[in-house]
């Protein structure tokens, strides 16, 4: 993405990579605790889909407040770091705290961890519209949505067992996450290499929607109540939508 000379904020240079780094690390956070036990199947799917819905039209409340507010933005870019680390401290601990806290407090902090992903999002997106235009970044909704919505029906219907495709598609995001890293110090602005990692990204989380949905399905959970699982379900299938949103705009910004 080339940086937009016309931006007061500069905010074709905000740090979109990192954001898109810093959301896959928290897309591995939420899968890395260990099953301990299987949970009962019936109502974890539609509940997660329910709470997950609700978590992106909260983020995209709070996207669309930043986007008309120039000061906030302002602010959002000088606290990225804080806002990046509070972020991450979230999903830990929804995703290591589970089993300790209730299902309240736990969906209220996926709430939190939703209006603050919001606020990073507004500002990366503003970054994308000063490149690809408003038509480039509903193009890139509209085709994570498609292929978020795809995956999940797979995942839903197929008779395969996707568990084998759990860790492989797990050490391809370890990967990505490097590769994503190398690319803030080393070719930032190489447009080849964008679309390569957001042609991956799409592909890892791709498989990683489909292999979740199906989880939930079957009750792949640890061993937690019904109604935190609910809530550890919902955040898995937001981290994934998210990224792809991410990565599609990726995709698209390459172009440019």
């Amino acid at each position: 993405m080339q940086p937009n000379d016309n931006d007061p904020l500069n905010r074709a240079q905000a740090p979109s990579n990192q954001a898109s780094a810093g959301t896959s690390s928290a897309s591995g956070m939420a899968r890395a605790q260990p099953i301990v036990a299987t949970a009962p199947r019936e109502g974890f799917l539609t509940g997660s889909f329910v709470w997950m819905f609700v978590g992106v039209l909260l983020s995209a409340v709070s996207a669309a407040f930043v986007m008309g507010n120039e000061q906030l933005q302002q602010q959002v870019v000088e606290w990225w770091l804080l806002l990046f680390i509070g972020q991450l401290g979230l999903v830990m601990a929804i995703s290591f705290l589970i089993q300790r806290i209730s299902p309240v407090v736990a969906l209220g902090l996926f709430f939190v961890y939703a209006l603050t992903m919001g606020l990073t999002l507004g500002v990366i997106v503003l970054a994308y519209v000063g490149t690809i235009g408003i038509s480039g970044v509903v193009s890139a909704f509209a085709g994570a949505a498609g292929i978020f919505g795809g995956a999940a029906l797979y995942g839903v219907v197929t008779k395969r067992d996707l568990t084998s495709l759990g860790g492989i598609l797990f050490m391809g995001l370890i990967g990505l996450l490097v590769v994503m890293f190398l690319q803030i110090f080393f070719f930032a602005d190489s447009s080849m290499a964008s679309l390569l990692i957001g042609l991956l990204g799409v592909g890892i989380f791709t498989g990683l929607t489909a292999w979740d949905v199906q989880r939930l399905k079957n009750g792949a959970i640890p061993g937690i109540n019904k109604d935190s699982a609910t809530v550890l379900g919902a955040l898995t299938l937001y981290l994934d939508f998210v990224n792809l949103f991410l990565f599609m705009l990726r995709i698209f910004g390459s172009s440019r």
